[in-house]
């Protein structure tokens, strides 16, 4: 039996916390403020003003959204233990239609903003190599950084098929000794100030660099499922100190150095290792980097979980999920890993350098922030607080709004990138949920026949001894709503091609529930003892391995007397009450998509697009964990008008001539 999850507050639980939920947020402090000082240019134009008013606006950034929105209000937003985007959208999804955009938009954007995190953080880590005089070559060879950064990531990539399981800030405080005017950072003033300060030539516009500070929040409360809320309402106040006191000490050491002949003209200064004394930089670097990797490592399992979720809210096409380990919450999706990898390396050498990848860092992430924050006021509205989600809403939306608007600036330095991606992920959940959405129209307008019509015929087939057995039990996919009416080409199948003598006749639908693991089902035996409709209820998050299921259920069966012992005379295990089973399923193709004249342009894009994504997406066989099960895959046609032709014209018909004796017989 899987292990469950931690959710009671414990020493353990606060350790892994650290360790996995505060990877990305983290590690912010090894490229923000040099995110800071490149806005500014050279570090002689990082002024005491502009200093304290940069880090007043990360620690009031992180204030407003990781500590208000995320810490306090959206943990308590979890769907039975679970946190992230799509799992509230889950919450609140009957309360409006329009919803889905919003859900399907933060969470397009999530995935797309994951594949910088590994390329951005590994990047900033092993650039601190450029700082040390014995390995100057990193700088004489700039290939030296991303090809090392390949070596870290792919290795990364690779051991995600085996299975995976916040570092403090000592230095900031010595720093902070050197200039304590950059307590002055705690005072809101300044934060305000700097943005409207002449000397700041980005403007507002310097809240894209600041923005990177909380960019691991959104994550933070998608690993909620994995840790529990009470482990991270205990460590987030260390953690917010331990960050807190290292941007103060970047401050404290740029206010004591920008003057300095040494490093007043020098650009790309990274502060978090230049206020190291010499003798601790290879061990902050060897820190740091394992810092980096742990934060890559969460944010590729995240991405995992992030899918598996939609693929079981049905807005991603099927994939193949394994399970690596004996922990719920550890999985490993192959096409994402390895998608991730090409897309990381690739951004990786398109950039070259983390200050290149800052530029085009945290776009996509501030929609996301911005739909979480849509769909939170609608669970606090849900909940009777009508006050305070228009509160919410407006107060966390307008900030968020100046957040993705100083972003904007991203956009032709890399953005363009993560947007692009964000657009693609989108295009397809859209293609893939809306499809099927028109596609399932089109069959319950044609091709919906009643259970309860072929109840006598399916009874008589099943007795009849002229025809050899197929299956003991034969099993139907099939969706059968409250009517018991299913698709016509189910019954044509059984009865039609070549009828399909069983013991007993299984009709499964599959409901995907809001509960994450939510696992039950419910049974109508239609009066018989030999046709059986089973609703299996799944959660989201819950393994879709249907024969599983169905041989506890048959089981269960059996042992109510509801259906006949299916006892066999042969086996390497006697006596057996359960028989074989064959699994029967459909796979719908569109026949000459464009001559169907009833179907608009855009239901056409949609379900044709759906189709196409199904045919190079695992089958459903493999889906449902029957790879290694009797099955029988039946290719139909999805028809929205029945074929005629008005043009055929009927001729002459000649029968038949009876041949006539010959009257002269010999």
């Amino acid at each position: 039996m899987r292990k469950q999850r931690i959710q009671e507050r414990s020493l353990i639980g606060m350790l892994i916390t650290l360790g996995v939920v505060y990877g990305d947020i983290g590690t912010s402090p090894l490229y923000v403020m040099n995110a800071l000082i490149n806005d500014a240019g050279q570090l002689k134009n990082a002024t005491p003003d502009y200093v304290i008013g940069s880090v007043s606006l990360i620690f009031w950034t992180l204030m407003l959204i990781t500590t208000v929105k995320y810490v306090l209000i959206a943990l308590r937003a979890d769907n039975h233990h679970e946190g992230g985007i799509f799992a509230l959208y889950a919450l609140v999804r009957h309360r409006a239609k329009w919803l889905i955009f919003v859900a399907l938009i933060g969470g397009a954007a999530l995935l797309a903003d994951g594949t910088l995190t590994p390329a951005v953080t590994v990047t900033s880590a092993v650039e601190g190599l450029k700082g040390l005089p014995k390995l100057g070559a990193f700088s004489q060879y700039p290939w030296l950084v991303p090809l090392t950064v390949t070596v870290i990531l792919l290795v990364l990539f690779m051991i995600q098929g085996f299975g995976t399981a916040v570092v403090g800030r000592s230095f900031g405080l010595i720093n902070i000794s050197q200039a304590p005017v950059i307590l002055k950072a705690f005072s809101p003033v300044y934060a305000v100030q700097v943005l409207f300060n002449p000397a700041n030539k980005m403007g507002i516009f310097i809240l894209g660099s600041v923005f990177l500070a909380t960019t691991g929040a959104e994550a933070l409360y998608s690993d909620m499922g994995h840790v529990g809320k009470a482990n991270i309402d205990a460590t987030w106040p260390f953690v917010y100190t331990t960050l807190i006191l290292n941007y103060l000490g970047q401050g404290a050491w740029m206010l004591t150095h920008y003057q300095d002949a040494a490093w007043r003209n020098a650009t790309n200064v990274n502060p978090f290792y230049a206020m190291v004394p010499a003798g601790g930089q290879i061990a902050m670097i060897i820190l740091a980097t394992a810092a980096a990797i742990i934060a890559s490592q969460a944010l590729i399992t995240g991405s995992y979980t992030l899918v598996d979720e939609a693929v079981g809210l049905k807005f991603l096409p099927r994939m193949i999920i394994k399970h690596p380990s004996n922990v719920r919450s550890q999985i490993y999706i192959g096409a994402i890993n390895w998608l991730l990898c090409l897309v990381t390396l690739g951004i990786v050498w398109l950039f070259q350098t983390s200050a290149h990848m800052e530029a085009a860092y945290g776009l996509a992430i501030t929609l996301t922030m911005l739909m979480t924050t849509i769909l939170l006021s609608q669970w606090i509205h849900m909940k009777g607080h009508r006050a305070l989600a228009l509160a919410l809403l407006f107060g966390f939306g307008a900030l968020e709004t100046v957040f993705l608007t100083a972003s904007l600036t991203k956009f032709i330095h890399g953005g363009y990138l993560t947007l692009g991606l964000t657009l693609v992920i989108f295009l397809i959940m859209v293609v893939w949920f809306f499809g099927n959405r028109r596609r399932l129209r089109y069959n319950q307008a044609n091709e919906q026949i009643s259970l309860l019509d072929y109840r006598n015929q399916l009874i008589q087939l099943s007795h009849d001894d002229h025809l050899p057995v197929f299956a003991t039990n034969l099993v139907y996919l099939a969706k059968v709503d409250h009517q018991h009416r299913v698709k016509r080409s189910i019954l044509y199948s059984i009865l039609d091609k070549r009828p399909k003598r069983a013991k007993v006749y299984w009709f499964i639908t599959i409901n995907e529930t809001n509960r994450p693991y939510d696992c039950s089902y419910s049974i109508d035996m239609l009066g018989t003892r030999n046709i059986v409709e089973v609703q299996l209820n799944l959660g989201f998050r819950k393994s879709q391995h249907i024969n599983l299921y169905l041989r506890q259920i048959v089981t269960n069966l059996i042992a109510d007397h509801s259906i006949d012992p299916q006892y066999s005379r042969y086996g390497i295990t006697q006596p057996r009450q359960v028989g074989d089973f064959k699994f029967v399923v459909q796979n719908q193709q569109i026949m000459d998509l464009a001559s169907n004249p009833t179907m608009g342009q855009f239901d056409r894009l949609l379900i044709g697009g759906r189709v196409l994504l199904q045919n190079i997406t695992p089958s459903p066989a493999i889906w449902y964990g029957l790879a290694f099960s009797d099955v029988l895959e039946e290719t139909i046609p999805l028809f929205t008008k029945p074929a005629t032709d008005a043009t055929l014209t009927n001729l002459t018909v000649h029968h038949a001539r009876t041949p006539q004796r010959n009257s002269r017989q010999p």
